[in-house]
């Protein structure tokens, strides 16, 4: 698999944001409520169908007699249980509000930078598109998400400015790692397997489908955001630890048989 092949969802994501930058600072900001209350709900409806496709890798991997959706669903439990425990959900709101009050003195550019570097490079996605853009080259997960990121940067340019563009170089650095990180893990330790038979990895199916489970989660709250009631939003954050159980549920349910 080439480097460009493992980043080219980041690639796409950065362009994402530029071009979403760019419109924001040529729009001003501009776009009626109604009007983005409508994108987010079809945002939603997209991300939903991305979402269940993914999904649907459960139906093609078990563990020994347990199905693949039951692997998930005890990943996600124990993932839910572990990230409550841990407060990744509040940690996170934590860490973006030092580094608020960290730069506030930088003016607009840094607070627009600060902002949107954690808008865009802290959430599910982050971590499922990287793995999956990293270990078989699709890039699905991360061309959703450059479409959700170009929107929220036109929004957010039209209130910071340029520096919600600079946040593609956070972009870069983060995904593009992560990325790079996974194809280190599948030469590695899968024998450096093409990115057709990784498609067919019972571990890497797993993680496809828990990972598109969490994402309906984000299809979820994009539909509360697009109606107005962001209060009742699904905690995703806390489900992150799912997708590092996901694979060590199904090496032990093989190993039971």
């Amino acid at each position: 698999m080439s480097l460009f092949t493992q980043l080219s969802g980041t690639f796409i994501n950065v362009g994402a944001v530029l071009v979403g930058t760019l419109l924001g600072l040529l729009l001003g900001g501009r776009l009626p409520e109604r009007t983005q209350r409508t994108l987010l709900q079809t945002l939603s409806l997209v991300t939903l169908f991305i979402a269940l496709d993914m999904a649907g890798s459960l139906n093609r991997v078990s563990g020994g007699a347990v199905p693949g959706v039951i692997l998930a669903l005890v990943s996600l439990a124990l993932g839910a249980v572990v990230g409550e425990a841990l407060g990744i959900e509040e940690g996170l709101a934590r860490l973006g509000d030092a580094l608020k009050r960290r730069f506030r003195g930088g003016g607009r550019f840094t607070e627009g930078f600060v902002a949107a570097s954690l808008l865009f490079c802290i959430g599910p996605m982050t971590v499922v598109g990287g793995l999956q853009n990293g270990l078989t080259g699709d890039n699905a997960t991360y061309v959703l998400k450059s479409t959700l990121d170009g929107i929220a940067a036109l929004a957010l340019a039209g209130a910071y400015g340029i520096g919600v563009g600079f946040s593609a170089i956070t972009v870069l650095l983060l995904q593009g790692g992560l990325s790079l990180a996974a194809g280190g893990f599948a030469a590695g330790l899968l024998g450096g397997a093409s990115p057709e038979i990784l498609k067919t990895n019972p571990y890497v199916l797993l993680i496809t489908g828990a990972g598109g489970l969490v994402i309906v989660g984000i299809s979820w709250n994009l539909m509360l955001a697009g109606l107005g009631w962001e209060d009742r939003r699904v905690r995703v954050g806390s489900m992150l630890p799912a997708l590092l159980i996901a694979p060590l549920a199904l090496w032990v349910a093989t190993r039971l048989g």
